[in-house]
C-alpha cells in the first residue's frame, strides 16, 4: 500500500504534467546595449542564457529547462545530419548514434531491403562497396562546366538554339564562378607562404628573448607594444607569434594548411578532376545508388565538422544529458569541396524513410547541377511533415540579391517549393552594433532567422573540443530546439514548427554593423537583415508550440 506522502507527491506530478504553460514571452528591452567586456567566464555557454536575466542575447535554453520543461516528458526523436563522417565513439555522442533495427550487423546483406546493406547508423554516401573513400571533390561550378564543355565550348550565345539557353547560361556563369574560386585560391597559396616563411623566423627571434619559449598572447601583447616605436622589425615577429597564439597555429597547422591547398589545387580546383567515377558509375542517374558504404567514421579525423555540428544539436536538446531521448542519424555527403545533389537528395529521402524527424544541413555552395532533384527530395520531406534546417552560408553576402546560394528551397525568386525548409544566420554574444555576426550571409527574403553561432563550444574527434564559429552551429542550435518542440509536441507539422520558430524569437530592432566598400560604418536595424528578423528563442518557441497545440 503507498504512503500518503507517496499518493500526494504522484497526485502533484500528474497535475504538473498536464499544467499549462502560461509564462509570459521574454521579450529585448532595445536600450539597454552591452557597453561592458564580456567575460571569459560570461562566454561559456552563452548560448543557452537570457536576454532578460543574463543580458546576453541567447536562445534563454537554461530558463526553458528550469520554468517550462522540469515536470513535461518528451517522445524520443531522430535527427539526420547531412555533413561529413562523424566520431560515434566520441564520448558526448556515443550513446546518442542512431541504430537501424532493422538491420543486422555486417552480414553483407540489405536485410530491410532499402538499397543499403548493413546501414547500421546512417550511410555514407561518399565511397565504394570496398570502404574506400573520397576526401576531396570537385566544386559545383567545376561539375557544370565538365557537364556542357563538349557542347557550349568556344560559343556565342547567338549560336546556341533557344532550347539550350538555359543550360548555356549555367555554364557561362559556372566559368566565371570557377575564375572567382581559383583567384581566391591563390590568396590561399600566398598566405601558406608567408605562413611558413614567416613563421620559423618569428620563433627564432622570440627564442632570443625567451629561451623556454615561456610566453602567451598577454606578455606578447604588452611586450609589442613596448617595442613597436623603437624595434619595428622585432615588434613585427612578436605581432606574428602573438596571433599565431590566438588562433592556434603552429608548424603542424601551417604544414597541413599548405598540403590541403595542394591537394585542394589538384582535385577541387581541377577541371580533369572526376571524382564520381571512382565510385558512382552513373552520376547524372538519380535512380541509380549502389555506391557508398555503412563507414561513417573511417576518416573522421579528415572532416571533424560532423561531429560539431552533432554534439552541439545534443548539447541543446540533451541538457545535462537527463532530458528526453535524441539519436544522431549521420549521412555522409560532404567532402572537401562542393556537395553533389544526387547525394543530397538520396540521403533526405533517406532521412524521411528512416524516421528522422529533424534534418540538419549545415552546408551550402553556389551553384547546383541538378537544382531539381533536391527541389523533390524537399518536397518529399515536407509531405512526409520533415523540418530541414540549414546554414546561410559564411561569405558575409545579401544572399536576396546573391544567386549563387544552394541548396535552398526557391522554384523561382517568388515562389518556395514547400513550406519546411529554414535557413539560418549567425547571431552573437554582444547586444550591440555587434550583434549580427560579421561573417553570416543575410537577407530579408531568403535568410529565415538568426540563431548564436559565434565563440560555441563543441567536440571533436578522439574526445577532444573547442570553441568555432560559424551559422553551421546556428543551424545545429536551430534544429536543437526544433527537436525540443517536435519531441515535447509531435502533434505539429513541419510547417507549423517553423513558424514557430520564426515568429516566436526575439525581435531586436537595435542597428548593427554591416560595412561596405563603399561604406564601412554602415549601421542597418537588426531586423532588416532575415525574413523574421528574429533571434531564435527556445523559451519563446515552447510557449508559441503550446498554444499552437492548443489552438489557440
Amino acid at each position: 500500500m503507498k504512503s500518503k506522502a507517496c499518493i500526494i507527491f504522484l497526485t502533484i506530478t500528474l497535475i504538473s504534467c498536464k499544467k499549462r504553460l502560461t509564462s509570459d514571452p521574454i521579450k529585448a528591452d532595445q536600450t539597454k546595449l552591452n557597453t561592458w567586456k564580456i567575460t571569459d567566464q560570461e562566454l561559456k555557454n552563452w548560448f543557452k542564457k537570457d536576454i532578460v536575466n543574463d543580458s546576453i542575447p541567447g536562445i534563454s535554453l537554461l530558463r526553458a529547462y528550469d520554468e517550462l520543461l522540469t515536470y513535461k516528458k518528451p517522445k524520443s526523436i531522430i535527427v539526420a545530419v547531412l555533413d561529413g563522417q562523424i566520431d560515434t565513439n566520441h564520448e558526448n555522442l556515443k550513446h546518442h548514434i542512431w541504430f537501424n533495427n532493422d538491420e543486422i550487423p555486417n552480414n553483407g546483406i540489405d536485410d530491410d531491403k532499402n538499397g543499403y546493406t548493413d546501414d547500421i547508423n546512417g550511410w555514407n554516401f561518399l565511397g565504394d562497396s570496398k570502404g574506400n573513400n573520397i576526401i576531396f571533390a570537385s566544386i559545383e561550378s567545376a561539375r557544370i562546366i565538365q557537364q556542357f564543355d563538349q557542347k557550349f565550348k568556344g560559343k556565342t550565345k547567338t549560336q546556341i538554339p533557344e532550347k539550350d539557353q538555359q543550360d548555356f547560361l549555367r555554364y557561362t556563369k559556372a566559368q566565371a564562378n570557377f575564375k572567382e574560386n581559383i583567384k581566391s585560391k591563390q590568396s590561399d597559396v600566398e598566405y601558406g607562404r608567408f605562413l611558413s616563411e614567416g613563421y620559423p623566423i618569428a620563433k627564432k627571434e622570440l627564442k632570443k628573448l625567451y629561451p623556454d619559449e615561456d610566453y602567451n598572447i598577454k606578455i606578447l601583447d604588452s611586450l609589442y607594444l613596448a617595442t613597436k616605436d623603437i624595434d619595428k622589425e622585432l615588434a613585427k615577429h612578436i605581432y606574428f607569434i602573438s596571433d599565431c597564439l590566438k588562433y592556434n597555429i603552429d608548424e603542424q597547422w601551417i604544414k597541413n594548411f599548405k598540403n590541403n591547398i595542394d591537394s585542394s589545387l589538384s582535385t577541387t580546383y581541377n577541371l580533369d578532376y572526376k571524382e564520381r567515377l571512382s565510385f558512382d558509375l552513373k552520376p547524372n542517374d538519380l535512380n541509380f545508388n549502389a555506391y557508398g558504404n555503412p563507414l561513417i567514421n573511417k576518416d573522421k579525423e579528415l572532416n571533424v565538422h560532423s561531429t560539431k555540428i552533432s554534439s552541439l544539436i545534443l548539447e541543446v536538446f540533451n541538457y545535462q544529458d537527463k532530458y528526453g531521448d535524441i539519436t544522431i542519424m549521420p549521412l555522409a555527403i560532404s567532402p572537401l569541396g562542393s556537395e553533389h545533389d544526387k547525394d543530397i537528395a538520396l540521403a533526405i529521402k533517406y532521412a524521411v524513410d528512416n524516421g528522422a524527424s529533424i534534418i540538419n544541413m549545415s552546408f551550402s555552395k553556389e551553384m547546383s547541377l541538378h537544382k531539381k532533384w533536391v527541389l523533390d527530395a524537399i518536397k518529399y520531406a515536407s509531405d512526409n511533415q520533415v523540418l530541414i534546417v540549414t546554414s546561410s552560408g559564411n561569405s558575409y553576402k545579401n544572399i536576396d540579391e546573391n544567386e549563387l546560394f544552394e541548396p535552398n528551397d526557391n522554384l523561382s525568386k517568388e515562389r518556395e517549393i514547400a513550406d519546411n525548409f529554414l535557413v539560418v544566420g549567425s547571431s552573437s554574444p554582444y547586444f550591440n552594433k555587434y550583434l549580427f555576426s560579421y561573417y553570416s550571409n543575410f537577407g530579408k527574403s531568403k535568410v529565415d532567422i538568426f540563431a548564436p553561432g559565434e565563440d560555441i563550444n563543441v567536440a571533436i574527434p578522439n574526445d577532444n573540443y573547442t570553441t568555432d564559429s560559424g551559422t553551421s552551429l546556428s543551424s545545429a542550435v536551430t534544429s536543437g530546439v526544433a527537436a525540443l518542440i517536435r519531441s515535447y509536441y509531435p502533434e505539429l507539422t513541419a510547417s507549423q514548427v517553423k513558424h514557430i520558430l520564426m515568429d516566436s524569437g526575439i525581435e531586436y530592432t537595435i542597428p548593427v554593423a554591416t560595412p561596405t566598400e563603399e561604406d564601412p560604418d554602415k549601421m542597418t536595424p537588426f531586423n532588416e537583415l532575415s525574413k523574421s528578423g528574429r533571434v531564435l528563442n527556445a523559451y519563446n518557441a515552447l510557449l508559441m508550440a503550446e498554444q499552437v497545440y492548443r489552438g489557440e
